[in-house]
């Protein structure tokens, strides 16, 4: 009988402790995607009661992780509700990004605050994946020194090129970069040499993810981002959790078959979506170089919207490929939004006519009529702030994990 009670004693503690964890996250959650909110707005958000809100939130200010400051009176009856704003610098984590031409570092305290950032450019050319690890080192040393404090860091994202394995962050492709088979999560823990766990992702699914907390797609649950830059990358959103896959490998978009008798793409197939609306076959079509990068691509633009007749035709009929993949994904993924990022975001003003037609023409109409398209929000850095959202995560999951860590100690309001 003894160990009978003892058994459910146990057991009740066990649920207790599991729902203060899930409600410490409800609230660290809302103040990472919302910003600072009263007491009483983190009551009605939560669905918790005042008293628990107030008992939780003082274990977070005990832990440094949030702080708490009086409100001004908004002239109503009744003494104002505290207001509660996460200590950002007491929790950062670094996000580091590689793309094809260029490799990108920041330091981002909890709550999203970019603390600092470094973008540097580098040649268009297949470079070894030791290369690309001491490059983001090099990087790396550009960053303010705060990220260094091991009580402060508590993670790192990683967005790449490439098709990749969360498990272990291991790169099973990136024709871009000219990587198959590589072991980036291994190299760069060896290199970075920081007690800190460490989650790799494609960047175009991290930048669906930072889209959808912090830009174009808030309050979006249902969200196709599509982004091209050397190639085309995309991320998915199903009821507000991102979907990549068994493995993460997932959201490839750019090498969906779309013309048999199309060109070579650099995957080794014939015919993908990227070698027909990608950067290559906008420059092609516009008479420029190539391997022309950012600077040809700049060109054509501007010579588009000075209404320079071959840069007009080469945007509109790479606009209609891109309406041509995106109706196959409407009728497949039935989303709500679609956001456009990178290339795709630039020429939205000159292709967005285009794009409905192709939609028109061949999107079935239940799923056409309930989706809309609009440019990304972000610009460049949405993978890189994605892979800030991906380091978080364990701790928005389970606060309760950090609450131990010795941290400064911020003033906190009266109750």
């Amino acid at each position: 009988m003894t160990n009978l009670l003892t058994m459910r004693l146990l057991a009740v503690g066990q649920r207790s402790e599991t729902v203060r964890r899930a409600n410490l996250s409800a609230i660290v959650r809302e103040l990472h995607d919302r910003g600072p909110l009263s007491r009483s707005e983190l009551v009605t958000r939560t669905g918790l009661t005042r008293s628990a809100i107030r008992g939780l939130i003082g274990e977070l200010v005990a832990a440094g992780l949030v702080a708490e400051e009086r409100s001004l009176s908004s002239g109503t009856p009744g003494r104002p509700s505290p207001v509660v704003r996460l200590a950002s610098t007491n929790a950062v984590v670094l996000a580091l990004e590689i793309s094809v031409d260029s490799l990108a570092a920041a330091v981002v305290g909890l709550g999203g605050d970019v603390l600092d950032l470094v973008r540097v450019d580098r040649p268009r050319s297949h470079l070894s994946l030791e290369r690309t690890v001491q490059d983001l080192l090099d990087v790396l040393e550009r960053l303010a020194p705060p990220w260094r404090e091991d009580d402060r860091l508590i993670g790192i994202g990683v967005g790449v090129a490439g098709i990749v394995r969360r498990s272990d962050g291991f790169v099973a492709l990136a024709p871009n970069l000219g990587w198959r088979d590589v072991a980036l999560g291994r190299q760069l823990g060896e290199a970075l040499r920081l007690n800190v766990p460490i989650a790799i992702a494609n960047e175009a699914d991290l930048g669906a993810l930072a889209e959808h907390r912090r830009g174009a797609a808030v309050g979006s649950d249902n969200v196709l981002y599509v982004a091209a830059e050397v190639g085309i990358g995309g991320g998915l959103i199903v009821d507000g959790r991102p979907l990549t896959g068994a493995a993460g490998y997932g959201g490839e978009l750019g090498h969906l078959p779309v013309n048999r008798d199309g060109l070579a793409c650099g995957c080794g197939a014939i015919g993908c979506w990227e070698t027909e609306a990608g950067e290559a076959a906008l420059l092609r079509r516009a008479g420029h170089p190539t391997d022309g990068g950012r600077a040809e691509l700049d060109a054509v633009l501007r010579e588009a919207a000075s209404g320079a007749p071959q840069a007009v035709r080469a945007v509109l009929e790479t606009g209609r490929w891109l309406g041509y993949g995106l109706a196959g994904l409407v009728n497949v993924l039935n989303p709500g939004l679609i956001v456009l990022g990178g290339l795709f975001g630039r020429i939205h003003p000159f292709v967005a006519e285009v794009l409905a037609e192709e939609l028109e023409a061949r999107a079935l109409p239940a799923s056409r009529d309930l989706v809309r398209i609009v440019p990304a929000t972000l610009g460049s850095d949405a993978p890189l702030i994605g892979a800030s959202e991906l380091a978080f995560e364990p701790l928005l999951a389970d606060p309760a994990g950090w609450l131990r860590r010795p941290t400064s100690q911020p003033q906190r309001a009266s109750a």
